[in-house]
Parts: structure tokens; C-alpha cells; sequence
């Protein structure tokens, strides 16, 4: 299983929402597909088949609890990396 694979079963698992990188957090939301820009701070994604927007900001090197439940909701809502291969 590779590293992806596993950072999505860490999310989607919901034990560990506060000890995830930021940075692996965002690579993994590019693979899904879905586009960054920067504004300040925030990193904003957004995908042409997902309604929803995503804003991420770091803390202390590692992404906010609430914001890693707003992607695991998304990617049940919308089954997204259920194929995905590393």
C-alpha cells in the first residue's frame, strides 16, 4: 500500500484528524485531481466535478482537524481515491 493509499484510510479512519501534514495533505489533494492556488495563508482547492471548496491553512506544520473532516467528508460524499493507486 503506498503512501497515499494510507493517508486516505488515516483520514477516512477520523482517530488521528490533528497529526496530519499539511504539505502531504495538499500533494494528496492534487492527485485527486484538484487544483491549488494561494492566497496569503490559505490554500484554496477546487475540483470542476466537486461543488464544494476547500481552504486549508497550516498550523504548526500540520493541517486543522476540522478542515481533514471537511475532506473526509468529501471524498465519502463524492468516492473520490477509491481507485486510486500509488
Amino acid at each position: 500500500m503506498g503512501k497515499y493509499s494510507k493517508l486516505r484510510q488515516k483520514i477516512l479512519a477520523g482517530s488521528s484528524d490533528g497529526n496530519i501534514d499539511f504539505s502531504t495533505l495538499c500533494l494528496f489533494l492534487e492527485r485527486l485531481g484538484f487544483e491549488e492556488r494561494i492566497h496569503g495563508s490559505h490554500h484554496i482547492f477546487t475540483r470542476n466535478d466537486v461543488v464544494e471548496i476547500i481552504n486549508l491553512q497550516p498550523k504548526e506544520g500540520k493541517a486543522k482537524p476540522y478542515q481533514v473532516k471537511q475532506i473526509r467528508r468529501i471524498l465519502v460524499q463524492y468516492q473520490l481515491g477509491e481507485s486510486d493507486s500509488d
